[in-house]
């Protein structure tokens, strides 16, 4: 981890309409997470980590407070600049993978590129390199429905990282796979962030993977707060 600090969160609200009343979620959340730092956001089901994750990740607007990276904030930016932003600066990694079904892995992978309009073959040459390092050159042309879980999500994996984030953003990436397999996805995860000194910030039920992190964080009664050591 370094001084740097790529992420600055403060007084994060949100709150969902459930018939008649108004369920306030997150009640004043502050964050910060520094260059290369793995942080694990845990809690009960239902505590609010997917929708800070989607906060954090500008797939959904909160109702107070600033989510800044860099000098860039994101929570005033319209929903064509957002766009730009997540997909150039943050990666993301789902429970449910969202892989195009009509695409190899390979293309999968490129997607965040082609959106920009980058150099196709350049594209193809940074994917080929993603696919290797997390173990999957060998089915770069296999479609979606022709991989296991545990293989989809390491492609997701790898197209989170295609434009080179400065943060990668896990909502429950082990979630939707036997524990086997979601071991496996914890020593890539592990060692991504070795390799590549990338910035993490993962919501997660699993303790095992949330203890890799450098910091662990729960989240209870709409704050985050510190686990005891």
């Amino acid at each position: 981890m370094r001084d740097e600090r790529v992420l600055t969160v403060r007084d994060l609200h949100k709150s969902f309409r459930k018939g008649p009343e108004f369920i306030e979620v997150l009640k004043g959340v502050d964050l910060e997470a520094h260059a290369a730092e793995g942080i694990a956001i845990v809690g009960a089901s239902g505590s609010g980590k997917s929708t800070l994750l989607h906060l954090l990740g500008g797939l959904e607007r909160p109702d107070a407070g600033s989510i800044v990276y860099g000098g860039s904030d994101i929570s005033d930016m319209d929903e064509k600049a957002k766009a730009r932003f997540r997909n150039t600066r943050i990666g993301f990694v789902f429970q449910f993978h969202y892989l195009l079904p009509e695409f190899t892995a390979l293309e999968n992978v490129m997607v965040p590129s082609l959106l920009c309009a980058g150099s196709t073959l350049d594209a193809a040459r940074r994917a080929e390199e993603l696919l290797d390092m997390v173990g999957l050159g060998h089915r770069r042309f296999h479609k979606p429905g022709e991989l296991s879980g545990g293989e989809q999500q390491r492609v997701a994996i790898a197209r989170s990282l295609m434009m080179s984030p400065g943060i990668m953003l896990a909502d429950e990436p082990t979630g939707d796979l036997d524990p086997e397999t979601g071991q496996k996805i914890i020593e890539l995860f592990t060692g991504l962030r070795q390799r590549l000194d990338v910035t993490c910030v993962i919501a997660t039920h699993n303790m095992e993977l949330a203890r890799t992190m450098d910091t662990v964080l729960v989240l209870k009664g709409g704050h985050l707060e510190p686990t005891v050591p």
